[in-house]
């Protein structure tokens, strides 16, 4: 059953600020249908200009870059980059004007040249990308976003300097967050207009969100919904109130799917996306996530914090496809309960 969530959410975190054109998809570890699964290693899928010089004989008027878009196969942003670099010659002279006007008779050359390959990813994998967004697998214990104070590695950094190597003028732009030590699947812009359009409409955008966490305890309820108001304390811990007036609506649904004395793997939905719900609610359920000092954890846990964004699935804002990606479950999520398991 789908679940909605609430407009400027933020999952296990917080929004930052606001996000048409035909996508030409460059997709990684594409599966069947319009499914994506993760994570493999990522290499920078260049945006290749032309191996060799090649000649066009324009047959009718028109403009520059309606002439580019039906001749070459490229994206649109990546033939505006050939511009801007003066690689589109027209009778011998390089023309960076998109609508410069052509007439029948003149020749097109195109210069290529080769595209700077892009720094290696760290504790990033990308799954889909095209004109308007890309979508990414995050490690666990990679920063999405840095502040102004913090100059450490990000997603947030690494991606932009990923989008910058076809033209310097390309930026990203964050749609929602993960924790640092949550890993999964996140979704980011690569167009202001895109970023504001994915999150005015997130309620509607977003068909599913479903997390795995592994938890303290065993979870003796097969399934649950856990309803409060949260609220941030002075000393930026989440903390859960029953009174409407105390804190920002939030719901969690949860499924468990194994449960053993020390802990329990639960499936999450998220009808709500506050700021370190899943955590704060679990350590209400009486169950923390494994890891999880801040919120309760007593365990020694498995290493990192027991929570992954297993699946997000979104219609695309500029095609109106229904579009799904999906991160497998960490391997450590499931050791507690293979000791169990019959050899």
């Amino acid at each position: 059953m789908r679940k909605k969530q609430a407009p400027h959410l933020s999952t296990e975190d917080g929004y930052s600020t606001r996000p048409q054109a035909p996508s030409h998809a460059k997709s990684h570890n594409k599966s069947k249908g319009s499914t994506y699964s993760a994570p493999r290693p990522n290499s920078k899928k260049a945006g290749s200009s032309v191996d060799s010089p090649k000649a066009y004989v324009v047959e009718e008027s028109g403009e520059l870059l309606a002439y580019l878009l039906t001749h070459l196969s490229k994206s649109r942003n990546a033939i505006k980059s050939m511009l801007a670099r003066g690689q589109i010659l027209v009778n011998g002279k390089a023309v960076t004007a998109y609508n410069y006007a052509l007439k029948p008779g003149m020749t097109i050359s195109i210069i290529s040249e080769k595209k700077e390959e892009a720094p290696p990813l760290l504790g990033l994998a990308i799954l889909y990308e095209d004109d308007d967004i890309i979508v990414v697998h995050k490690d666990s214990g990679l920063l999405s976003v840095a502040s102004d104070k913090e100059q450490e590695v990000t997603a947030y950094r690494q991606l932009m300097t990923h989008v910058r190597v076809e033209h310097p003028s390309n930026r990203i732009f964050i749609v929602h967050r993960l924790d640092r030590d949550t890993s999964g699947v996140m979704l980011f812009a690569k167009r202001e207009e895109i970023q504001k359009a994915l999150q005015d409409t997130w309620r509607d955008t977003v068909e599913e969100r479903t997390y795995i966490a592994l938890v303290e305890g065993k979870v003796k309820q097969s399934q649950g919904t856990i309803t409060s108001y949260l609220k941030e304390s002075k000393t930026l811990k989440m903390y859960s109130s029953p009174y409407p007036n105390n804190g920002q609506k939030a719901i969690t649904h949860f499924k468990t799917l194994e449960a053993e004395s020390e802990y329990s793997l639960l499936e999450v939905q998220l009808e709500t996306g506050r700021k370190n719900q899943i955590r704060v609610h679990m350590e209400e359920l009486g169950h923390p996530v494994a890891g999880d000092k801040k919120y309760g954890a007593r365990s020694r846990g498995i290493g990192r914090l027991g929570l992954h964004a297993k699946v997000l699935a979104f219609t695309h804002p500029g095609t109106g496809e229904l579009m799904r990606f999906e991160s497998p479950v960490p391997k450590g999520f499931l050791r507690p309960f293979q000791k169990n398991q019959p050899k």
